[in-house]
Order: structure tokens, then C-alpha cells, then sequence
């Protein structure tokens, strides 16, 4: 089972820069979507159905902003939109496509980096999603289902995962708060961060994200903060995780991760 990630800026966008055939080449059974920035009436067929996926979507009320997505090789047995809370599912940023016994969620977290008041906002969103998470978690072990949460968390976690770490300590993103708070979720609530399972001392080769200003990408100033979050199970079957940056389709590298899964 192959599961694509990426923050696409601007589905629109990604597509002019030759997302589709990227996607075409790549045999993903599961393609999650960040940030794709158009409502429901705008998608083209080409956007619905590129070749070999069918896609759904979780668009953002505020037109332009936000929104999540998956692309799927064959069907889920149920698609849900967002976590119920009244204050971000207008934002489009979850959805969860289920299957026999996996779910694989696409997530868009919030940035704070335009000012405090998106800041507040992001930790509002993290005092609801921690819970959240903690829901899933409780129901893998009960049932036994495997989930997978992909998406851009907007978080980087250590010092390893981003180049400027010791100047960003101030900035959000990098924040102590969330720092601890995404480690919160990495251990006290058992979930994985599975490229870290499989590349425990990348650096530089792991980061997802550049800055469009001055030279971030060109000097390779980046960060991790794309992710697949998964319950143990189906982590510890991941076989192969790769970044590809050979083409840019938006600020965000695709983060694709191989595991040793059916849907």
C-alpha cells in the first residue's frame, strides 16, 4: 500500500505544474491533499478524476483558503468530514476515508505565522485534536483498526527537522508549546511519526517545506513539517518512505510512504 502526501498550495496550481502526471506514474492507492484552495462548483473533471484515482473533498466555506482532499484508487467503504468542532470544520481540514480495517485521514493544521490571533487559534484547534487523535487511538486498540493521519501538521518537532532551528525558536511552527504537544501526541498517546521510524537521523533530505522567500529553496532552508501519523501497527509495517523534489508542484515536497498493507 502506497500513501502520497501534499500540500499542494492551490490544487489549480499544482496541476499547471504537472501534478497529474507525477500522479500518474507513482501507483499510489491512497493520495492525501492539503491546503487545495477551491470550492466544489470550480472542480474540472480532470481535477475529480485524474488518470487512476477518483477524488474527494473537503472544501473551506471562505473561498481560496484551506480545504483537504483525497485521491483514491478504488473506493472507501464511508468518507467524514472533519472532527466536529464547530469552529474548524467550516475550515475543510480533515477528512477520513475508511476501509475494511484501515482509515486514512488527510489533515491541514492550522499556521499561526500571520500574527497571534491565528496563533490562539492554532492552539485551539491542538486542544480539540489532541482529543481527537486520543478517540482514534482508543478505537484502533478496541477494534483493532489501523490509521494513518497524513497532512501538514505545521509543526516541526526537533531540532533536526528544520536548517535555522536556533533562530525559529520564537517563531510559530517552532514553537515550545507545540513542540511539546506534538511529542505528547508521539508518546504518551502511542501515536508514530513514521518517516522518523525509518530515518531516525535525517536532515536535511527530510524536510517537506521552503520558505518562498529569498533563497530557502535554492539553499535547501527547509523544514518537516509533512507527516504520516499512524497507530503502531500499521507503522511498524512501513517499509520505504521518499521525498521527491525533482519537480516543485507547490512550497510543499509529495512525502510518500510504502507500507507492507492492503486496503
Amino acid at each position: 500500500m502506497r500513501i502520497v502526501s501534499l500540500n499542494v498550495n492551490g490544487i489549480r496550481s499544482a496541476f499547471r505544474k504537472g501534478l497529474p502526471t507525477w500522479l500518474a506514474a507513482q501507483g499510489a492507492d491512497v493520495v492525501c491533499l492539503q491546503e487545495i484552495k477551491i470550492h466544489a462548483d470550480d472542480l474540472s473533471d480532470e481535477l475529480l478524476h485524474p488518470a487512476g484515482y477518483t477524488g474527494h473533498f473537503n472544501h473551506a466555506q471562505k473561498k481560496g483558503y484551506s480545504g483537504v482532499g483525497l485521491y483514491m484508487a478504488q473506493p472507501a467503504e464511508t468518507l467524514v468530514d472533519g472532527m466536529q468542532n464547530q469552529e474548524f470544520d467550516g475550515e475543510g481540514r480533515i477528512i477520513r476515508a475508511d476501509w475494511k480495517d484501515v482509515s486514512v485521514i488527510s489533515a491541514y493544521l492550522p499556521s499561526g505565522s500571520s500574527g497571534d490571533e491565528r496563533q490562539q487559534a492554532k492552539y485551539r484547534f491542538l486542544d480539540h485534536f489532541a482529543p481527537w487523535l486520543d478517540g482514534l487511538m482508543q478505537e484502533h486498540r478496541k477494534s483493532g483498526r489501523e490509521f494513518i493521519v497524513c497532512g501538514d501538521w505545521n509543526i516541526a518537532h526537533q531540532e533536526i527537522d528544520l536548517k535555522n532551528w536556533k533562530g525559529n525558536m520564537k517563531n510559530s511552527g517552532f514553537l515550545p508549546e507545540e513542540r511539546a504537544w506534538l511529542s505528547k501526541v508521539l508518546g504518551d498517546m502511542g501515536w508514530v511519526d513514521v518517516y522518523r521510524k525509518l530515518h531516525p537521523d535525517t536532515t536535511g533530505e527530510a524536510y517537506t517545506w521552503w520558505s518562498n522567500r529569498g533563497q530557502a529553496w535554492a539553499k535547501n532552508v527547509g523544514w518537516r513539517i509533512d507527516y504520516h501519523v499512524a497507530t503502531p501497527g500499521i507503522a511498524a509495517r512501513a517499509s520505504a518512505a521518499s521525498i521527491y523534489k525533482d519537480e516543485r508542484f507547490s512550497d510543499h515536497a509529495p512525502l510518500t510512504i510504502d507500507y507492507d498493507a492492503a486496503l
